[in-house]
């Protein structure tokens, strides 16, 4: 049994990697390293440094490996960037699942675990998002994960492709201090980027109908996040029923002055966050329902939000500390 994991250099990526090693689950990673650190895939793990968009690449991962199936992780995540970058999302996203199905046509596999997004749903109606909420995205981003899943569906209907799309809020922690995320837009890098260089954060509106007057979001650990692609996998691998589409979800969610309060117990650092006017569309609470994912792919919420904020400061300070000393190829 082995698998192709694209992007799996990257944050998402290379946890998925290893929750394939602890599961004793050989894998190939294909990743062209625009985001992604040679230094997240083990050394014991291929790495095929190429695009998705790129056949040959794909063809050389499928040379060595991934013939079980495909963790599609890889592509152009930055949601607000893509509002001014469109074509170059389609490209890396819808381009590139078109050429990877292609791949995989001709190297026969077929099976395949996607990394959708809540960004399919754009701003929804309600508080509790469940598989059957509507799907609005409101950014080129949202977009091409939306035709993504469409892809699957349709080469599902035909040809004997097996798939299943997993929609993630907000990805946080670390499940390795190696492994620390690193993105300019995603709230705990920026929170504790802030926290590091001796800065202030500031929370984005403190006048939501919620408990604490504060936004209310879904925060779900990689660790946990990893371990569901890897059983989505072995359930496609054994010819188990599986549902097109889950969610990744806490069910209850957690307010961004909650995660403010949990920063400052576990740094250490005393500090009252400023606070800035709201950013037009933010809804007051989005919550996803995984009681699908926890039936059917052993998803639940093992971390705390002390342990989320925990892991996420270990890694960053690691890298911190490692910074003068690496290149971006190895860090």
């Amino acid at each position: 049994m082995s698998w192709l994991v694209t992007g799996g250099a990257g944050y998402i990526g290379s946890h998925v990697v290893r929750a394939f090693e602890a599961e004793g689950i050989e894998c190939v990673v294909l990743d062209d390293l625009s985001s992604g650190y040679r230094h997240y895939v083990p050394e014991s793990v291929p790495l095929v440094v190429g695009s998705i968009t790129d056949a040959a690449a794909l063809d050389e991962a499928f040379e060595i490996g991934g013939r079980s199936g495909v963790v599609h992780v890889a592509g152009f995540k930055y949601a607000g960037v893509s509002v001014s970058r469109p074509l170059h999302t389609y490209t890396q996203n819808v381009t590139g699942t078109v050429a990877l199905l292609e791949a995989m046509g001709r190297h026969s596999v077929d099976n395949v675990v996607f990394s959708s997004s809540a960004a399919v749903y754009g701003t929804p109606d309600t508080a509790l998002v469940t598989e059957q909420s509507p799907t609005r995205p409101e950014s080129p981003y949202g977009e091409t994960k939306l035709i993504g899943e469409w892809l699957l569906r349709d080469e599902g209907r035909a040809r004997s492709l097996a798939h299943a799309s997993l929609r993630y809020f907000n990805v946080v922690g670390a499940g390795s201090p190696d492994l620390p995320d690193t993105s300019p837009h995603n709230l705990f890098p920026i929170v504790l980027g802030l926290l590091l260089s001796g800065k202030t954060p500031a929370i984005n509106g403190d006048d939501y109908a919620t408990p604490d007057s504060t936004c209310v979001r879904d925060y779900v650990h990689v660790a946990d996040l990893a371990r569901s692609h890897v059983a989505a996998a072995k359930r496609l691998a054994a010819g188990t029923p599986i549902a097109p589409v889950y969610n990744l979800g806490s069910g209850t969610g957690l307010s961004v002055r909650e995660i403010m309060s949990a920063t400052s117990r576990v740094t250490g650092i005393d500090f009252e966050p400023g606070i800035n006017p709201r950013r037009p569309g933010d809804p007051a609470v989005i919550v996803a329902d995984g009681s699908l994912a926890a039936r059917d792919l052993d998803w639940r919420m093992r971390h705390t939000v002390d342990e989320m904020v925990r892991s996420a400061w270990e890694a960053l300070r690691a890298a911190d500390s490692a910074a003068p000393h690496e290149t971006k190829d190895s860090l």
